[in-house]
């Protein structure tokens, strides 16, 4: 590509190839999500400074205390959100700067972002206009409140780790619909909540470490 970073010799696609095979060896199986991994120019989204470390399987910083999640996280919760099966439309619980929604756009036929943060909002909203992802709405709010004009969602993720489910994201998924999310505050751990028609059902997944969801808008 073209454009920003294109110059430093990190934009290749053997590159993000090597990092598919390492999210394979790794465990992720979804082929659906690594082909979208796969697409999705994670240098983009980075800092210039960083941008040689983009294809590395790591977390790295955005500013304003947040982080890029490690490729793996990403690849495991949108594979877990999957569960092999086509999603119609997704929540995105803190856009950061828009990777994950650019992958979740690969894999979901709508996706709806919210970020709190405005600069990171803004900066999100050039780099996915930059790469001409239509199908991602973004929104500046307070993400824990979910965005109760375009419920149901049939899947939830959300970027940042809660003490508790949000019980207005609860509510907002569909029946049948499935919700990703890092839960606790010391320790943290990878948790999906799928919602049935006699209630909700939660499963604990691998330990993990995301910044602390924070309510109002910053």
């Amino acid at each position: 590509m073209s454009g920003r970073h294109s110059g430093i010799g990190m934009t290749s696609q053997r590159t993000r190839g090597r990092l598919i095979e390492r999210l394979r060896v790794r465990g992720i199986e979804d082929e659906v999500v690594l082909a979208a991994m796969n697409v999705v120019p994670r240098h983009i989204f980075v800092d210039e400074a960083l941008a040689s470390r983009a294809y590395d399987d790591v977390a790295l910083p955005l500013g304003f205390g947040q982080t890029i999640s490690q490729p793996y996280i990403v690849a495991r919760m949108i594979e877990v959100l999957r569960n092999g099966m086509a999603l119609n439309r997704v929540l995105e619980v803190g856009t950061g700067c828009g990777y994950q929604a650019a992958v979740l756009a690969q894999v979901a036929r709508e996706v709806y972002s919210v970020e709190r943060l405005q600069p990171l909002y803004e900066r999100a909203a050039d780099y996915l206009k930059e790469l001409q992802v239509r199908n991602v709405t973004l929104r500046y709010a307070d993400g824990s409140i979910g965005l109760p004009a375009f419920a149901p969602f049939d899947g939830i993720i959300m970027a940042a780790a809660a003490t508790h489910v949000p019980q207005a994201l609860l509510e907002q998924l569909a029946v049948g619909g499935r919700m990703v999310l890092p839960l606790g505050a010391q320790e943290q751990y990878l948790w999906l909540i799928e919602r049935g028609t006699q209630g909700y059902r939660e499963t604990r997944l691998e330990a993990v470490k995301f910044v602390p969801l924070l309510m109002g808008k910053g």
